[in-house]
């Protein structure tokens, strides 16, 4: 039986799923990555995630779909309404309704198949504290879930929902991140970058983003579109 220590990596191609995965690497895990391709505006972060995925030595990479158009109610999926360009209070129009709890049902199920029991995701409650299933309450009944839900949890054995960058700011997430060799260069967060993955800097995304890496003593290597 192999005793390789495996993972399954949500990984959107941002700053923070980014620097999840180099967490999960630096820990010793063989690591499996998987993106959504939902029907988001900013589909040009699957391109990334690819990216980030082989640059950080992810051993699979696996980019699955599901489209949420179908259902709207966030400004990601809904071209009916508009991004927010200032930082806001509360639930953010950005947020997509169950889209947490779709994406790592899903990992669950690649992760029950590969006999990985170590899921990470990279949920901030500090930045995006308005964002429901980024909670450690949800973090932690999903993983209770996970191991009533599944075969390998009945049988004795236990999946752990892992989320490093939990209580970080996104200050202290890029410190991290630069310290494990993160191009962030490669990564993808706006929530409206063009086809190039060069970043609008004016969404909420943008502003947390510029805001971090100002903070963090660290040159912005954000890609911009000219004003």
């Amino acid at each position: 039986m192999s005793m390789t220590k495996k993972a399954v990596i949500l990984l959107s191609g941002g700053l923070d799923s980014s620097t999840v995965l180099a967490i999960a690497r630096g820990q010793g895990y063989e690591c499996y990555t998987v993106s959504f391709d939902y029907g988001q505006r900013h589909r040009v972060e699957l391109k990334a995630s690819a990216r980030v995925s082989k640059e950080l030595g992810a051993k699979d990479h696996k980019t699955l779909k599901l489209d949420l158009r179908d259902l709207g109610g966030s400004a990601l999926t809904d071209d009916e309404i508009d991004v927010p360009e200032e930082l806001g209070e509360g639930i953010p129009v950005t947020y997509v309704p169950a889209r947490n709890t779709v994406f790592l049902s899903l990992a669950l199920g690649w992760a029950e198949i590969l006999g990985a029991r170590d899921i990470f995701i990279g949920a901030n409650d500090v930045d995006y504290s308005g964002y429901p299933d980024c909670r450690p309450a949800y973090l932690e009944a999903f993983e209770k879930m996970a191991n009533l839900a599944t075969k390998a949890g009945i049988e004795g054995d236990h999946f752990h929902i892992r989320a490093p960058l939990l209580e970080l700011t996104k200050a202290e997430i890029i410190k991290e991140g630069s310290r494990l060799g993160v191009d962030y260069g490669i990564t993808v967060s706006c929530y409206q970058a063009d086809g190039q993955g060069r970043a609008c800097g004016v969404c909420d995304s943008c502003r947390y983003r510029s805001k971090g890496f100002e903070e963090a003593g660290v040159a912005d290597p954000t890609p911009y579109i000219e004003s």
